[in-house]
C-alpha cells in the first residue's frame, strides 16, 4: 500500500511539475526572478530576503492567494511566510552536500500565488566555507621502487580531496625531509593538484630497504586546513649481492657409530639481497665424492649437515666435504666452504681372535709346557679401546704363555693329563678390551686328548663267582667275565685265557675261554656230589704296546640238582634189595616201635630231605609210620583174630622238583613172647658189635684233636717265654735288678686289652725299700724315645698305708695271674696290667698279708703290646679304668700332679665286690658335703 501510494504522489508530483511547466510557457508574461545568496551551515530559520517586497507584492493578499514555494520530492531547503512574504532557511544546508563541487552552488526556488496565477522565480547562492580539511584516500600509501632505478624517475601519487572549493580547496602538497626524495604538484584545472614522487638519487636496498615519507595536502582558508598520508617506499631487491658464510673455517667432531639423523653441524649463510636474491640453498659442491653422500646429507634450506649412512672410525678419522650457499635469484650466486669434520673413536669392536696353529690332539702323557695352539688377539679400536686382555678358563689343565710379540699367546699345558678322566677339553679363550663399554670375544677350540696305554683292564668284579647246576651240557657255555680297559682303541681291545699254572690244578683244563668275549665253556659235566667247588684264575690282557694284563680269580660253585633218588639202608637183605622181616611178640601194646626205616638221598638241601609213607599194609588200624623218622609203630594191640604175618611196603620219596622215591618192604612177624625174646637176643648183640666198632673210631678222633690241640699250647707258651726273655735287657736298665719277666699273655675283655704278667726273683736279693730297681715298664704309644724316669714323690700306698687318703674309686675283678716271691715260691693271685692308655701309666702294689714284702714288688703299668719298645710312665698318667688288679685289695696310688691336686681317678681299690661299694658310697657323701660346704662359703 506504501508502494502504491508513494508512486501515485509520485505521479501527482510529476503531473504538477509538467502543468507548472506548461503554465511557466503560457504564462511567460506573468513572473519576475530574483536572487539571494547565504552561506552554508547557518541556522534554520535564517532570513534570506523579503521576496514580497523585492517583488512588490501584497503582503495582505498573498495568505489569501495561497502563496507559496513549489518543491519536488525532497524536503525543502526553504520555506516563505505567507503573512509578510519574507524567504526563510528552513534546516541547515551542507553546500558540498547540495552542490558537490558545483560552483557557483545556486538553488532555484519556484514560488506561485493564484488567483490569479503568478510564478516567481527566486534564485538562492550558497556560499562555501572552509568546512573541510584535505583528505587522502589512504592512511598509507606504499610503493616499490627498484635498487636499480635511476634518479629524477617519477612516481605518481593519489590527490588529497577538498570537498570545499576555491580558495578553500587543495592549494599546495608538502612532503617530509628526506634525502631522496621530493615532491611535484601537477594542475590539472577544477582546483585538481595531482602529487608526483621524484627520485633525486639512486637508492641501495642494503643501506635503507625501506623509506617512510609524509605527504600533506593543504588548503586556502585561513587558518588553512590539511591532510597527511604515509608513503612506505619498499625498496626492491636486485641480486647484486653473493652468499657470505658467518665462519671462515666450519669444523666439527661425530662419535663413531652414531645414528642415521644426527646433526653434525649447521652452517649459515646470509645475502644482503631481499627476497629470491637474498634466499640461500645449501648444497654439497661439484666435486664431493658419492661416497661422502652417502654418509652425510646437507638440508637445502637450513643448511644442516646430518648422518645417513654408518660413520666407522676404522675406516675413515676425517671428512673433509665441500659445501656451496647460493641465492635463488635470476643469476644465482654461489660461495663455497669447506667442512671438517673429525670422527671420535668408541669402543665398538670386540676383539678378535685368531688361531695361527693348532693341534687338535695331544697324548695324555704330554709333558707340562706342551705347546697345543698359538693364537693371535687383535681389535680394530684405537688407544684404550684397542688394548686387549686375553685369559683363559680356569677350569682346564691349560693356559695362556704370552710369546715377546704383542697380543701373541701360546695355549700350553698346565698339569698332567689323564685321557681316562676327560678324553676331551673345550677350551674357552676371551679377549676383552679395556673400553666403556667393555667388549669380550671368546673363541673355544676342542682338544682332544689321545690315549696312552697307561691302563690295565679292569674286571668287572673281584673275585667272580658263579654257580653252575651239576650235570651241565658239555661244551655249552656255562658263565662270563668280562674286563674292560679304560684305555681306548688297541690299548683297550681285551683279550681273554685261562692261567694255566701248573700246580695241579687239573680242573682248568675242562674250561675253555672265548678270547674274545671271556664266555667260559665247560668241556665236561660237573657232579655235585664229586665235585662241589673249585676256583682258577682268568687273565686279561690289552693289545697296546707294552701289553698290560691283570688277571682275577674265578670260584665256581656246582649246585646240586635232584639227580639221586633215596638209597634204602635199612631194612637190606642178603641179596640186595630193600627188604626184611621184623618179628614181634603178639602181646605187645600200642605204640610198640616194630622198626626204623633208614634211607639217604645224596642231594642236599630239598632235595635230599626224604619223607615216609606207608605205600601198601593189610591193615591200616595195626601199623602207623612216622613220615619224618621212618619209625614204624603199632597203632593197637594185637587180638587173636588178627593175621601173623603183614606186609608195609614203605613209600621214601625227596622234595626235589621232580620228586625221586624208592620202595622198602617190611614183613611183620607176630610171634610168641618166647620166640620174639630170642630173636631180641640175636639182633642185640648185632647192634652191639656195630656201637663197638663206632665208639673205637670216636676215640681215635679225639685223641688226634686234643694231641694237636696240646702241641699248640705248647707252642704258644714258647714263643711267648722266648719274646718276654728278650725283654729283659728293655725292660729292666738298672743293674741292681736281677729279677726276670717269665710269663706276659695278652687278651681282651670287650673293648680293653689286658697283658697277664708275672716276676721271678733270684733268691737272696735285696730290694730297697721304695726303690724302682724292680719296676716293670710296659711300653707305651706316644713317648718311644725317652728315658726312665723316677716315680713321682706323692706316688705311695693309700687307704691303710697313707693316712688322709682320698679313695675316689674302687673295682673287684676276679682275673688273675701267677706271682712268684723272693724265693720262687707260689704265694698269691696276682693282678694283670692293662693295656692303659696311651701315654699313661703307673705303679702296682702287692697287697697286704699276701706273704710278700710290700716293698719287694713294684712294676710300673703302661699302654702297649708285646714287642713295643719300654716306656717308663709318671705316676697318674693312665684313667684307672685302664688296668685290672683282682684278688684281695690291692692298693693303687695315682697323684696327676706336683700340686698336690687330685683327679677324680686318683686313687683305686681293688678288692671285694662290697667293699669296694661301701667305699665308693662313703667317698660320694663326702664329696658332696665337700661341694655343699664350698657353695655356702662362695654364697
Amino acid at each position: 500500500m506504501e508502494q502504491r501510494g508513494g508512486c501515485k504522489a509520485w505521479r501527482e508530483r510529476r503531473c504538477w511539475f509538467a502543468f507548472m511547466v506548461v503554465l511557466d510557457v503560457l504564462w511567460s508574461g506573468a513572473f519576475a526572478q530574483i536572487r539571494y545568496s547565504i552561506s552554508e551551515e547557518v541556522e534554520d530559520g535564517t532570513v534570506v530576503g523579503n521576496i514580497a517586497k523585492d517583488l512588490g507584492l501584497d503582503k495582505s493578499a498573498l495568505k489569501d492567494r495561497g502563496y507559496r514555494i513549489v518543491t519536488g520530492s525532497t524536503e525543502p531547503l526553504f520555506h516563505v511566510n505567507q503573512n509578510d512574504g519574507i524567504l526563510y532557511v528552513k534546516r541547515r544546508i551542507d553546500r558540498e552536500e547540495v552542490c558537490e563541487r558545483t560552483s557557483p552552488c545556486l538553488i532555484q526556488l519556484k514560488t506561485v500565488l493564484e488567483n490569479p496565477l503568478e510564478i516567481h522565480y527566486v534564485t538562492v547562492e550558497i556560499l562555501d566555507i572552509n568546512d573541510h580539511s584535505p583528505v587522502f584516500p589512504e592512511k598509507e600509501k606504499r610503493l616499490e621502487i627498484s635498487e636499480s632505478a635511476l634518479a629524477g624517475a617519477r612516481f605518481q601519487l593519489q590527490a588529497a580531496r577538498d570537498s570545499d572549493v576555491g580558495q578553500f580547496s587543495i592549494q599546495q602538497y608538502k612532503l617530509s625531509h628526506n634525502d631522496y626524495f621530493r615532491v611535484e604538484v601537477k594542475d590539472r584545472g577544477e582546483d585538481r593538484k595531482v602529487p608526483f614522487l621524484v627520485l633525486q638519487k639512486q637508492l641501495d636496498r642494503e643501506t635503507a630497504g625501506k623509506h617512510k615519507l609524509r605527504l600533506t595536502a593543504v588548503d586556502g582558508g585561513k587558518p588553512a586546513k590539511s591532510g597527511n598520508i604515509e608513503i612506505i617506499v619498499d625498496v626492491l631487491d636486485v641480486n647484486d649481492n653473493s652468499p657470505v658464510f658467518n665462519k671462515e673455517l666450519y669444523s666439527a667432531t661425530l662419535n663413531e657409530n652414531v645414528p642415521v639423523g644426527t646433526v653434525v653441524i649447521q652452517v649459515n649463510a646470509t645475502d644482503l639481497d631481499q627476497g629470491a636474491n637474498g634466499e640461500i640453498i645449501y648444497s654439497f659442491g661439484n666435486e664431493v665424492d658419492s661416497k661422502l653422500m652417502d654418509l652425510f646429507s646437507i638440508d637445502a634450506n637450513t643448511g644442516e649437515i646430518q648422518v645417513t649412512g654408518p660413520i666407522d672410525f676404522e675406516k675413515s678419522r676425517i671428512y673433509e666435504i665441500d659445501i656451496q650457499a647460493s641465492d635463488k635469484g635470476p643469476a644465482p650466486l654461489t660461495t663455497d666452504k669447506s667442512v671438517l669434520i673429525t670422527v671420535i673413536d668408541v669402543n665398538d669392536n670386540a676383539p678378535e681372535i685368531e688361531v695361527t696353529s693348532f693341534s687338535s690332539s695331544i697324548k695324555e702323557d704330554s709333558k707340562i709346557g706342551t705347546t697345543v695352539a698359538l693364537i693371535s688377539v687383535s681389535d680394530l679400536d684405537s688407544g684404550i679401546n684397542g688394548k686387549v686382555i686375553c685369559t683363559i678358563n680356569e677350569d682346564v689343565p691349560f693356559t695362556l704363555s704370552p710369546s715377546l710379540q704383542e697380543n701373541m699367546y701360546a695355549v700350553v699345558t698346565r698339569s698332567e693329563l689323564d685321557r681316562e678322566i676327560i678324553s676331551q677339553y673345550y677350551v674357552t679363550i676371551v679377549a676383552k678390551d679395556a673400553g666403556d663399554p667393555l667388549f669380550l670375544t671368546e673363541k673355544t677350540i676342542k682338544v682332544v686328548i689321545s690315549d696312552v696305554n697307561d691302563n690295565s683292564p679292569e674286571f668287572s668284579s673281584s673275585p667272580y663267582t658263579f654257580y653252575i647246576t651239576e650235570n651241565n651240557k658239555p661244551g655249552a657255555l656255562v658263565f662270563s667275565v668280562k674286563a674292560s680297559d679304560r684305555d681306548e682303541s688297541d690299548n683297550a681291545l681285551i683279550s681273554y685265557h685261562i692261567l694255566r699254572d701248573g700246580r695241579g690244578n687239573k680242573l682248568s683244563s675242562f674250561l675253555n675261554i672265548n678270547s674274545e668275549n671271556g664266555d667260559i665253556l665247560a668241556l665236561k659235566s660237573f657232579d655235585f656230589e664229586t665235585l662241589k667247588t673249585f676256583h682258577f684264575h682268568v687273565v686279561a690282557s690289552d693289545s697296546g704296546t707294552p701289553s698290560l694284563s691283570s688277571n682275577v680269580t674265578v670260584n665256581v660253585f656246582i649246585l646240586d640238582q635232584n639227580d639221586n633218588a633215596p638209597v634204602i639202608l635199612y631194612p637190606l637183605s642178603s641179596n640186595g634189595s630193600a627188604e626184611g622181616v621184623e618179628e614181634i611178640p603178639r602181646n605187645v601194646n600200642a605204640g610198640h616201635l616194630v622198626t626204623k626205616v633208614r634211607a639217604y638221598d645224596a642231594d642236599i638241601g630239598y632235595n635230599g630231605w626224604l619223607l615216609f609213607s606207608l605205600q601198601e599194609v593189610n591193615d591200616h588200624s595195626l601199623f602207623g609210620l612216622d613220615r619224618y623218622t621212618g619209625r614204624i609203630r603199632t597203632l593197637r594191640s594185637f587180638t587173636e583174630t588178627d593175621e601173623a604175618e603183614h606186609k608195609l611196603v614203605i613209600l621214601v620219596k625227596d622234595n626235589g622238583n621232580v620228586s625221586l622215591s624208592a620202595t622198602a618192604t617190611v614183613i611183620v612177624k607176630l610171634v610168641e613172647p618166647k620166640e620174639a625174646f630170642a630173636a631180641s637176643d640175636v639182633k642185640s648183640s648185632a647192634k652191639a658189635d656195630e656201637e663197638n666198632n663206632v665208639t673205637f673210631y670216636l676215640m681215635i678222633t679225639l685223641g688226634s684233636v686234643s694231641a694237636l690241640f696240646l702241641i699248640s699250647i705248647i707252642v704258644l707258651i714258647a714263643m711267648q717265654c722266648s719274646k718276654s726273655t728278650d725283654y729283659t735287657s728293655k725292660y729292666l736298665q738298672e743293674t741292681n735288678y736281677d729279677g726276670t719277666l717269665c710269663h706276659s699273655i695278652q687278651y681282651r675283655s670287650g673293648d680293653k686289652r689286658y697283658m697277664l704278667v708275672g716276676p721271678r726273683m733270684s733268691i737272696g736279693s735285696t730290694i730297697v725299700p721304695g726303690s724302682h730297681a724292680n719296676t716293670l715298664v710296659l711300653p707305651g704309644r706316644r713317648r718311644t724315645s725317652e728315658e726312665p724316669k723316677a716315680p713321682n714323690a706323692d706316688w705311695r700306698y693309700s687307704a691303710s698305708l697313707r693316712a688322709g687318703g682320698v679313695m675316689q674309686s674302687s673295682v673287684h675283678m676276679e682275673e688273675s695271674s701267677v706271682m712268684q716271691g723272693a724265693q720262687g715260691v707260689l704265694v698269691q693271685n696276682w693282678p694283670t696290667a692293662s693295656s692303659a692308655a696311651d701315654g699313661e701309666g703307673g705303679e702296682v702294689s702287692p697287697p697286704m698279708g699276701a706273704g710278700v714284702d710290700s716293698n719287694s714288688w713294684h712294676f710300673r703299668y703302661g699302654p702297649g703290646g708285646p714287642g713295643a719298645p719300654p716306656q717308663h710312665l709318671k705316676p697318674g698318667e693312665v684313667p684307672p679304668e685302664a688296668f685290672i688288679i683282682p684278688g684281695s685289695p690291692a692298693i693303687i696310688s695315682i697323684r696327676q700332679n706336683q700340686g698336690g691336686e687330685d683327679d677324680k681317678s686318683d686313687f683305686i681299690t681293688f678288692g671285694k665286690k662290697e667293699e669296694a661299694k661301701k667305699k665308693k658310697k662313703k667317698k660320694k657323701e663326702k664329696k658332696d658335703k665337700k661341694d655343699k660346704g664350698k657353695d655356702d662359703g662362695d654364697e
